[in-house]
């Protein structure tokens, strides 16, 4: 029997992968180097930049399959902190009226924390890969 909170796990999972997925495949899009320049203005190696994209483009994917589900959660949530911290702190909760705050970011962590300690979701891939042993 289908629970209310697979149903919302669920499109928690598939909101918080399209919207990794998108944000990856916008940096690929843009152009990888004028991301890599960005990440290298901020202080950070350039190869990152190639890191977090994959990790948005191929983690997105996998969350709205719901494979890996738990590890990539993590992942995302790594990423978003970093990004806070190198990033959005400086321009408060809020923003300044030239960049976005850290208010979604917030939000972000917050689905990908829940992900991470929840059970699997309904319409997951995990739940045929790895079968609980329930009778």
């Amino acid at each position: 029997m289908l629970r209310k909170n697979e149903v919302i796990t669920t499109i928690l999972r598939v909101f918080l992968g399209a919207t990794f997925f998108i944000h990856g495949l916008a940096k690929f899009q843009g152009g990888i180097e004028n991301t890599v320049g960005w990440f290298e203005s901020l202080g950070l190696p350039g190869f990152t930049a190639y890191i977090v994209a994959l990790i948005e483009l191929i983690g997105g994917i996998a969350i709205v399959l719901g494979v890996g589900t738990r590890i990539i959660s993590i992942l995302f949530a790594i990423v978003l902190a970093g990004a806070i911290v190198k990033v959005k702190l400086a321009v408060g909760f809020l923003g300044n009226g030239q960049m976005a705050g850290y208010e979604l970011d917030l939000a972000l962590i917050a689905i990908s924390i829940y992900l991470a300690t929840t059970n699997k979701s309904f319409l997951a891939l995990d739940n045929v890969l790895f079968r609980s042993e329930k009778a």
